[in-house]
């Protein structure tokens, strides 16, 4: 992979990105893009987003009748709310704003987030979740439910075309629903991805086998089995797509073969005659189809099949035209100009010069940043073997934000922990980005003093913000395990020194009953038993958020 530095991948492409286009803007802080021109007053403005790394989704379609702008986040790492928000802000030209958002807690949550502070402003939003990825279909409708996919694209294709021709955004919501509604997508992996800086692959996976039901995130499958030849390998994906949509013969589709990154136009095309034949035989319709690599998971060898149940309408949208750089057939003039380099990101400010600055609540913090910095790889490497490996850089991104010297001889108490919310909310992106940030804020509202009741009120209200937002709670093997068990102790205490020790020994003893548990919620979700027997990061890092405090507390 080229790579300047892991650290600046993104911020690298994006620069690269915008160099390459006539009508896309790049706005550094906090990090999102738009088209240059602004869309007619009275428009209906959309917007999507999501990690980086699947490329040409979103910023590639960004153009007159797709997209008006996108929030890029770190590779496989949801945007923040902070960029939702400011972007959504940014487009809006009094029609309102649509959110297009893929089915993963992160995006959902920093969303949701979004879109009400967008009520706080006044504007008008609303959102179309697309969820097609049937390998994470679930009867009983437990866990977080499909995957958001590569049916992403279509949604944003259909939606971009019917905000063009002026459509409302009821109107805009309910086609994006009901195109998203009937959409399915399953994929295979024949070789895994490899992040950017990392000598690992996302997952082992030996020669002579391939993944069935891999997600878009570098996550396993739901199934491991011997190679097959391709026309076995379509029938394994499309079948369970047509079973989920009750597809019969007359139904019409847009069938889309999509590569994931690394497989080559050749082999894409040879899975789509094997699709069309497949589809033939079912009599089903194709009514359009599409095929390439739009919606990839970074190098990643192999390629996903989505059927798309479609109708008059949706096929006057599909069909009519857009400018989307990625978009098939559309090309860009090269003659816009190279920017500098740049990252992207809020920073932050103090709002308080620290006159009361607090030795206790500095030493914890700053001793707890450090330790989460020095474990980034054992993280990372927790992460990687229970979900997607994105856990310990989405801890870096925020943490090193930090200026640890101010925090140590400078910072109030409230203020260090809104630097910390600040930094997670503006910088790690993902869920963790979102529930580590309202987590600190719940610290920065609450802890006007530094006691036994001000530290047990903000860590409750931590973590009632938390499962309210996340919907987690006690044995779904998440950092809430970490957090129940600790406020429980505070909230028994009557003594600072006491309850700080017993709620960092609760923390520990909850982080490590992760090992035992089997994942409802989160990316550790989607891979099932083979997350059993390893410690859940988010608990590990709170249940060290607590014994940063034990340690540090005046005796």
């Amino acid at each position: 992979m080229f790579v300047n530095s892991a650290s600046t991948f993104v911020a690298d492409t994006l620069r690269g990105l915008v160099a390459s286009t006539d009508d896309i803007a790049w706005h550094a802080d906090p990090g999102f893009l738009t088209r240059r021109e602004p869309l007619a007053s009275g428009r209906v403005a959309l917007l999507s987003g999501g990690g980086s790394g699947h490329e040409p989704m979103h910023a590639g379609f960004i153009g007159s009748g797709m997209l008006t702008a996108v929030c890029p986040g770190l590779v496989f790492t949801s945007p923040n709310a902070l960029q939702v928000h400011e972007a959504s802000k940014a487009i809006n030209v009094g029609g309102g704003v649509l959110h297009i958002v893929k089915n993963y807690t992160g995006d959902v949550m920093n969303f949701r987030i979004a879109r009400e502070l967008l009520q706080e402003d006044g504007i008008e939003a609303d959102f179309v979740l697309v969820d097609d990825d049937v390998a994470t279909e679930r009867t009983d409708g437990d866990g977080p439910g499909r995957r958001g996919t590569a049916a992403t694209v279509v949604v944003e294709k259909i939606c971009g075309a019917a905000a063009e021709r002026g459509d409302s955004l009821p109107s805009i919501t309910a086609l994006g629903r009901r195109v998203a509604g009937g959409a399915r997508s399953m994929a295979v992996a024949l070789r895994p991805c490899t992040l950017p800086g990392s000598s690992e692959p996302s997952f082992d996976l030996p020669d002579g086998e391939i993944e069935l039901g891999i997600g878009i995130h570098g996550e396993r499958g739901t199934q491991r089995v011997p190679t097959m030849p391709a026309q076995e390998i379509v029938a394994a994906l499309t079948q369970p797509v047509i079973d989920s949509l009750e597809l019969e013969r007359g139904d019409k589709v847009i069938a889309f073969v999509n590569g994931l990154g690394a497989t080559h136009p050749m082999e894409l095309h040879l899975l789509y005659g094997e699709l069309a034949e497949f589809l033939s035989d079912k009599g089903i319709e194709v009514a359009r189809p599409l095929v390439g690599s739009l919606v990839t998971a970074l190098n990643m060898g192999g390629a996903s099949i989505t059927l798309v149940r479609v109708d008059d309408e949706m096929l006057e949208l599909w069909d009519a035209p857009t400018d989307a750089p990625a978009w098939p057939n559309v090309t860009a003039s090269g003659q816009s100009e190279l920017g500098e380099r740049a990252g992207f990101g809020p920073s932050f400010t103090p709002t308080e010069n620290g006159s009361s600055r607090d030795r206790f609540v500095s030493g914890w913090v700053a001793a707890w940043v450090e330790r989460v910095l020095a474990e980034e790889p054992a993280l990372t490497d927790l992460d990687r073997r229970a979900g997607d490996g994105d856990f310990g850089t989405n801890m870096v991104a925020a943490l090193e934000q930090l200026d640890l010297a101010s925090i140590r001889e400078t910072y109030s108490a409230q203020t260090i922990f809104e630097a910390v919310s600040e930094a997670y909310l503006g910088h790690a992106g993902g869920t963790s980005g979102a529930l580590f940030g309202i987590w600190f804020r719940q610290f920065y509202r609450s802890l006007e003093t530094v006691d036994l009741a001000s530290i047990t009120a903000a860590a409750r209200g931590g973590l009632d913000s938390i499962t309210e937002v996340g919907g987690a709670s006690v044995g779904d093997n998440t950092m809430v395990d970490a957090i129940a068990p600790a406020v429980d102790a505070l909230e028994a205490a009557t003594d600072l020194v006491e309850g700080l020790r017993a709620a960092a020994q609760a923390g520990e003893a909850g982080a490590q009953s992760t090992q035992d548990m089997l994942a409802r919620l989160g990316r550790a979700s989607y891979v099932g038993d083979a997350a059993r027997g390893v410690v859940d990061p988010g608990a590990l890092v709170m249940a060290w958020f607590f014994s940063a405090a034990s340690d540090c507390v005046v005796q």
